[in-house]
């Protein structure tokens, strides 16, 4: 595929890469990103997209993905961390170390879910998804991601419990 062919089938697609980006992110910036990042990797696939039935499904499915691996990512948990600071006004410093450090192991127990449950949770507690707009962009039924949700937070509570008792009973 040369640059013009490229231009025909996939720069079509941007604004709708870009609304589904912003969606997923929330930010404006992250998701021209993530696009951009997209457009990239389609770029130097250009030889094979012809292999492809839709390239809107593969850029779309690339997109998902690029926006999935930002939300694992530390910088991204930490800047939203950052922004519910601001919100609440934490002033005191001894608390907003503990608030952190609670944060930093909460997200440390996600990590350790399986790998749907720990996306399911992110875009419904983090992201404020619903229910079935997961179920849309994941392609799972309703009652799956709620199942799913369901036992991803019971075990972060079961661990998170179990963790702060332990070290409550190491500063005793």
């Amino acid at each position: 595929m040369n640059l013009e062919q490229f231009k025909i089938a996939v720069l079509p697609l941007r604004e709708k890469l870009l609304n589904y980006s912003r969606k997923m992110t929330k930010e404006t910036s992250d998701a021209e990103d993530i696009v951009q990042e997209a457009f990239l990797k389609l770029w130097r696939i250009r030889e094979k997209l012809d292999e492809y039935r839709s390239i809107d499904a593969l850029a779309t499915e690339m997109v998902k993905n690029l926006c999935l691996d930002k939300w694992k990512s530390p910088a991204y948990n930490m800047a939203r961390l950052d922004e519910i600071k601001a919100e609440v006004g934490w002033d005191n410093p001894e608390r907003t170390l503990e608030e952190q450090d609670q944060v930093r192991l909460i997200c440390k127990i996600v990590e350790t879910l399986p790998p749907l449950q720990q996306t399911i949770i992110r875009m419904k507690d983090v992201e404020g998804y619903e229910a079935g707009e997961i179920a849309t962009i994941i392609g799972r039924d309703i009652e799956s991601v709620r199942v799913n949700l369901s036992r991803a937070r019971k075990r972060v509570r079961e661990i998170f419990l179990q963790l702060t008792e332990e070290r409550k009973g190491k500063e005793r």
